[in-house]
Order: structure tokens, then sequence, then C-alpha cells
């Protein structure tokens, strides 16, 4: 992979490239040390990667990544001295189109071959996105019979289930956001973000929400006017008892937690026809899910073109026919307040939706 380093520090720049070069195949396209500088050489020479610092002189990492993403959008990767301690800034960066964010490789420390190893198993997965390398397998379904349940069903909560990878944290936030608290249902993210900061996306969205949000764990049920998030690199899935857990298989899938798992899993056993959407991301996680739903007769929702930072998720649930309605993040949230605000009363929702285009 052709790898750009935008760093102002000397010594977090020798250390990624120390690390890079551990890896044959990977080679530094160029360095920049400001957003300016890193804005312009990828406008020239747009690389497959970008190690994107948050702190620099002139233009910080957030505005360097709004103006790739908008002017020669590339993979970036946001590396910072804490991403839990800059778990704000992170956040906005990622709403701006960053896919993942890891802290700086130290060397010369104990800790220093784990954080090159957890940067470079980064590196591996944006490549499998990207398609610059062959990934091993394809995600396989958890069951080849899809049944109906029952149990619990009449106590079960109106659900909205939400997928979203690159640029998702800011069309999250602006549709959260415009819920009110009392939002009659229960509330599933599947958010593609390193286990290590979803806490942070979880205490970011707190402050965008009238909702409770909290991360995810075994055992939990969806519950009305709550928002759940998945928490782990695992893969959110709800059980047959209507509880949530967390399974690896399958194992080298490069979105984790994955989409298209949680999907179906609530395909095979939430007995109830409800709201699922899928925003913007970086390739096809949780099109054949969100497919599978609408062919249950959910009511399915794809982001636009427009609106989306990276049109790769919601552009393939579109081209499967998956999604009832394409909208952008403002749209959905009156959508969803629709919704539910029809089936507490009992009402039919009128035949607003758009088709798809």
């Amino acid at each position: 992979m052709r790898i750009a380093i935008v760093n102002d520090t000397a010594m977090a720049m020798e250390a990624l490239k120390r690390v890079l070069l551990t890896v044959p195949g990977h080679e530094i396209s160029w360095i920049a040390r400001d957003g300016i500088e890193a804005v312009a050489r990828c406008a020239r020479d747009t690389p497959d990667l970008i190690l994107m610092d948050l702190f620099m002189p002139v233009m910080d990492g957030v505005e360097a990544t709004r103006q790739i993403m908008k002017q020669s959008p590339c993979a970036i990767i946001i590396v910072t001295a804490s991403v839990s301690k800059n778990a704000g800034k992170v956040f906005e960066a990622m709403g701006y189109g960053a896919r993942d964010a890891v802290n700086v490789p130290i060397l010369g420390t104990q800790e220093s071959s784990e954080s090159a190893q957890l940067l470079l198993t980064k590196i591996t997965t944006i490549a499998k996105l990207i398609g610059k390398s062959s990934p091993t397998s394809s995600l396989k379904p958890q069951t080849s019979k899809l049944t109906s349940f029952s149990t619990h069903s009449t106590l079960l909560p109106p659900l909205v289930a939400i997928g979203s990878s690159t640029g998702g944290p800011k069309a999250l936030a602006t549709i959260l956001s415009r819920l009110p608290a009392n939002f009659g249902a229960a509330i599933a993210i599947i958010q593609h973000v390193d286990m290590q900061f979803s806490a942070g996306l979880v205490d970011w969205l707190n402050q965008q929400t009238p909702l409770t949000v909290q991360l995810a764990t075994v055992g939990d049920r969806l519950e009305k006017g709550i928002v759940l998030v998945a928490s782990t690199n695992d893969h959110l899935s709800l059980r047959s008892d209507l509880t949530l857990h967390y399974i690896k298989e399958p194992i080298d899938y490069p979105y984790r937690p994955s989409i298209d798992v949680f999907f179906k899993s609530l395909a095979q056993y939430w007995n109830h026809k409800e709201t699922a959407v899928l925003l913007t991301g970086m390739g096809q996680d949780g099109a054949q899910g969100l497919s599978l739903l609408r062919s249950q007769g959910w009511h399915t929702i794809a982001q636009d073109e427009e609106s989306s930072i990276v049109y790769g998720m919601p552009k393939a649930a579109v081209q499967l026919n998956a999604a009832v309605e394409i909208l952008p993040p403002e749209a959905i949230a009156t959508n969803l307040i629709q919704q539910i605000m029809f089936r507490q009363s009992g009402i039919p929702k009128s035949d607003t939706r758009q088709s798809n285009r």
C-alpha cells in the first residue's frame, strides 16, 4: 500500500515510518507536516491511505480530513497521542470520513510491539476494504435457515436498527439529536469502530441527544428509549431469547462489528416488522442484511448519496433494492419520529414513501 504520513512531530513521524517499513509492500508515498500541506499533496498524489495526526499548526487533522474527503478522498486513519483523551476530535474527524483511529506507536517501550501491531492490524483491515489485499473469506450467514420466533413477541418495543461506518458518527449525531427524549422505540447501533474508543463514542453521542446512549453488553435487551451501541470488536447479535451477545464468526470478516451479522440476527429472531437504517460507509456491509429485512416487511432506509461521506454501503443497498426510502440524515430523523408516532396512534402511516432512485 502507498501510505502517507501527516504529522508535525519528528518522534511520531519516525515511529510511524519504522512501523510501516517492517511490512513488505508498504511504501511511504509522502510526508506532510500540517493539514494544508496534506490537502495539497493529496490532490496531486492521492495515496491509498493517510495516517493523520489530530493536532498540527496551520490546519489540524479534523479540517484536513474534511477537505481531503471532499476534494480527493482516500482512506484515513487518525493517529494521535491518545484516542481516549481526544475522543471528541476523533469522532469529529470520523464524521468527515476518517475510517478509524489509533494511538501513536511509542518506540523503545514494553508496549511498543503491541501498539505497532495494532496499527498494522488496522492498516491490514483498511487494505481489505479498499481492495488492496484479497479477503480470505466472505461473510457467511450464521444459519442456513431463517425461522421466526414468537417468544415475548407481544412485549417487544418498537425498534430502530442503524448501521454506519465512515462518516457515521456525524450522521448518527444528526439523527439522534432530532429525536425527542420520549422517543418511543429502542435503538440499536452498529458503528464500525474499534472497541478501544467505543466508550468514547457513547459519551460523545450522549452529548448530542436527550436519549440515553449505552454500550451494548452481553445479556442486554432492547428497551424503549435506550440507545445501545455495539462495543467490542466481535459481532453484536440477537439470540433466540431476544438478548444481545457477541460472536466471533465470521472471524476474518474485515467489518467489525458487522452490520450484516446483526441485521440477519434481527431477521431471524425479531418477529415484528420494524425500521432499519443503513448510513454512510465504505464497502458493502449491511446491504445484504437490509435487503433481508425488507423482504420480511421491515421499513428500510438508506442514506442518500449527496449527504454520505462515502457512498459505499448505502449504494450497495440501493443496488440490491434493499431500501424503501433514500434520505439524508435530517429526513431520516423526521421519518423515524413519524413511524413511531403513527405506530403508537394505531393509525397506518400515510404512503409518503419515496421509490428507490
